[in-house]
């Protein structure tokens, strides 16, 4: 099991993404939870933290799972291919320009949900992002 996190800045309508050099792909934050660590959400937020340098992220609009995915995981670092179930939330910062990279093989960028949709060939991302723009919807409307 992993906990990712789509960050978004709620005023501009972005999303975070985050390029993850074994999937050769732009990707949410995240991964697996530490020795102990048993709550998706907890690792979720530090995954998040950990990866982005954001240290104000709260969970937007609530704390409720976004959406739940199997993911495969290409072979690398000693281990064979293999398979995440991935509970994904959504958080928001009011700082998105402190977002700094945890290292130089891992940029990231700010997007549009819809520049978000052409970056990714992931399914399973897309429709995590569709759903993160119908929250973004609801929130413009109050």
């Amino acid at each position: 099991m992993t906990g990712s996190a789509l960050i978004v800045h709620p005023p501009t309508r972005r999303v975070l993404l985050r390029w993850h050099e074994r999937q050769q792909a732009w990707l949410q934050v995240g991964g697996h939870g530490d020795p102990g660590e048993d709550d998706p959400f907890a690792i979720a937020r530090r995954e998040a933290v950990e990866e982005t340098g954001l240290e104000d992220l709260v969970a937007w609009p609530t704390a409720e799972i976004l959406h739940v995915v199997v993911v495969r995981v290409p072979a690398g670092k000693g281990e064979p291919a293999h398979e995440h179930a991935d509970v994904r939330y959504v958080f928001a910062t009011s700082l998105p320009e402190m977002a700094r990279p945890e290292s130089d093989d891992a940029p990231m960028q700010w997007l549009s949900v819809e520049d978000a949709l052409a970056v990714t060939e992931e399914e399973n991302l897309r429709e995590s992002l569709r759903r993160v723009a119908a929250l973004l919807a609801v929130s413009d409307r109050r």
